[in-house]
């Protein structure tokens, strides 16, 4: 039996070359788009046990707050607040023998850039219970001042240094302090018992 062809009407095309191809490449991204599809589901199981535990930590919180206001509600009765009032002057006495002059001298020491020095340190505690310290220096350059200040920043005892003014002085005291410096800055006390 003879078959005629008439290759100008139907060409020869190698359909092995094709599959061979584009069938690898459609495997390839089917097992792509498998292991994308496990990854998802796997990281959606971990974010729905992270949601369950930020619940937990949110009724926590909540019970806390609701604790809080009780304890705040007893406290504000007009029988405990000197109590109260008490309570607060003990505690503020307390957070201020925390602060440790040797110490903040030391730091300072460590730091100090060359002609310049401490004129005077006021500590405070703020409203939101952080040792702040306001420090007053002075000597003959902008620059040194800036110095400390970076040295400041770079240091775990200081947070927020900032120059708050700058006082050109004309008849000083001392030789040699033509600036005065207002710096602020929080003050971190190191943990009672930690190594230098």
């Amino acid at each position: 039996m003879r078959l005629d062809v008439n290759l100008a009407t139907h060409p020869y095309e190698d359909t092995r070359q094709f599959w061979i191809r584009w069938g690898s490449a459609v495997a390839l991204i089917a097992i792509l788009t498998g292991a994308l599809l496990y990854s998802a589901v796997t990281e959606w199981s971990f974010a729905e046990k992270d949601r369950g535990i930020m619940s937990q930590y949110k009724t926590q919180i909540a019970n806390r707050d609701q604790e809080r206001s009780r304890a705040e509600a007893v406290l504000n009765r007009p029988e405990n607040r000197t109590t109260r009032d008490r309570s607060q002057f003990l505690n503020q006495l307390i957070e201020r023998k925390a602060f440790s002059w040797t110490q903040v001298f030391a730091d300072l020491e460590r730091m100090m850039p060359a002609r310049l020095h401490v004129v005077s340190i006021h500590p405070e505690v703020t409203e939101d219970n952080q040792l702040q310290i306001k420090l007053v220096v002075a000597g003959e350059s902008p620059e040194r001042a800036l110095d400390l200040v970076r040295k400041m920043e770079e240091s775990p005892r200081f947070r927020q240094p900032a120059v708050t003014s700058q006082n050109t002085q004309t008849n000083a005291q001392v030789p040699g302090d033509n600036v005065e410096f207002n710096i602020t800055a929080l003050y971190v006390p190191s943990a009672p018992g930690s190594r230098k």
